[in-house]
C-alpha cells in the first residue's frame, strides 16, 4: 500500500476520542497527512489546536463554509482579522463556496435563498486568498461552479480545489483548461456520475478526500469515515484510468503536496 494524503476532511467535526484515535492510526494506515478545513471562527481555532498535536501530519485551512447562515459583519471581520493573523500557520483559506444544497433545499420546499449576498462574502475570502497569496478549497457545485470560476478569474486565483465536485462537461471541461484542481471521496466506488468525471479529468489534477465525518455507503455503509478510506479512493481512480495504484498514488500524491506545498514527514 501506498502513501496518500487526504486532501479535505473536517477534523474539527469528530468528536475528541475519534480524532486523537484518527491522528494516531495514521502511520499505521499509511496517511502521510490530512488538509483539514474549517467552517467558521471556533471551527478554525478547534482546526488550529488539532494541528498543533500533530504538527507534520495535520495541515490547516481556515474559512467559513458556504452551506449555513450569513455570518454578522462584526463576526466576519473578525474571522478575516484572524485568518490574517495566523496565515503562516495556514496551507490554503477554506471551506468557502456557494450554498447549492441550501438553495436547493428551500427552492423545494417552495422558498427561495438570495445568492447574492453569499456571492459578496465569498468574493471576500476570494481577496483575502489573493492577497495572502494562498490556495482556496472551495464548495462549488453544478452551476455554482461557473460563478465560482468567474470570481477565481476575476480575483487572478489560479490554485483552486474544488473538493467532491459534480457539475455539467462544459463546466468540467472549463475547470480542466484553467487547471483546477479536484478531489474524490469513497463514493467512487458506487457512484455512476463521480466515475464519470474521474475518467475525464486528467490524473494530474486529482487528488483524494474524505470529507469526513461525512458517511459513505457502499462498502463504507456504517462505518465511521476515515481517512484510510483514501487508498480505496486511489485504487478505484487506478482502474478508471487504466494505470497502476502505485502509478497513480504517486502522482496524486505529488500533485497534493505541490500544490498545498507540502513538506511531510514521508
Amino acid at each position: 500500500m501506498n502513501r496518500a494524503i487526504d486532501a479535505h476532511i473536517h477534523l474539527d467535526m469528530y468528536d475528541e476520542l475519534q480524532a486523537s484515535a484518527i491522528l494516531s492510526e495514521l502511520e499505521a494506515n499509511k496517511v502521510e497527512a490530512l488538509i483539514a478545513v474549517s467552517r467558521h471562527l471556533a471551527s478554525c481555532k478547534a482546526t488550529m489546536r488539532l494541528r498543533s498535536l500533530a504538527p507534520q501530519r495535520v495541515y490547516a485551512a481556515y474559512g467559513y463554509h458556504p452551506e449555513q447562515a450569513l455570518p454578522a459583519e462584526e463576526d466576519l471581520q473578525e474571522l478575516l482579522a484572524w485568518i490574517r493573523q495566523h496565515a503562516a500557520e495556514m496551507v490554503a483559506v477554506g471551506e468557502i463556496g456557494l450554498p447549492y444544497y441550501m438553495r436547493t433545499e428551500a427552492e423545494e420546499q417552495g422558498g427561495s435563498l438570495d445568492l447574492a449576498p453569499y456571492i459578496r462574502l465569498l468574493e471576500q475570502f476570494l481577496r483575502l486568498a489573493a492577497e495572502l497569496d494562498k490556495p482556496v478549497v472551495l464548495h462549488a457545485v453544478y452551476e455554482d461552479g461557473d460563478i465560482v470560476c468567474d470570481l477565481l478569474h476575476k480575483y487572478g486565483i489560479r490554485k483552486a480545489h474544488f473538493h467532491w465536485f459534480k457539475g455539467s462537461p462544459q463546466t468540467i471541461q472549463r475547470m480542466i483548461q484553467s487547471r483546477y484542481v479536484i478531489s474524490i471521496t469513497p463514493d467512487v466506488l458506487y457512484e455512476d456520475d463521480i466515475r464519470s468525471l474521474v475518467r475525464s479529468y486528467p490524473l494530474e489534477l486529482l487528488m483524494v478526500e474524505t470529507d469526513g465525518p461525512w458517511p459513505f455507503e457502499g462498502p463504507f455503509e456504517g462505518q465511521m469515515t476515515h481517512p484510510r478510506m483514501i487508498h480505496a479512493v486511489i485504487e478505484q481512480i487506478a482502474l478508471l484510468h487504466g494505470r497502476t495504484s502505485e502509478a497513480v498514488a504517486e502522482r496524486i500524491m505529488h500533485t497534493t503536496k505541490q500544490f498545498y506545498g507540502l513538506h511531510t514527514v514521508g
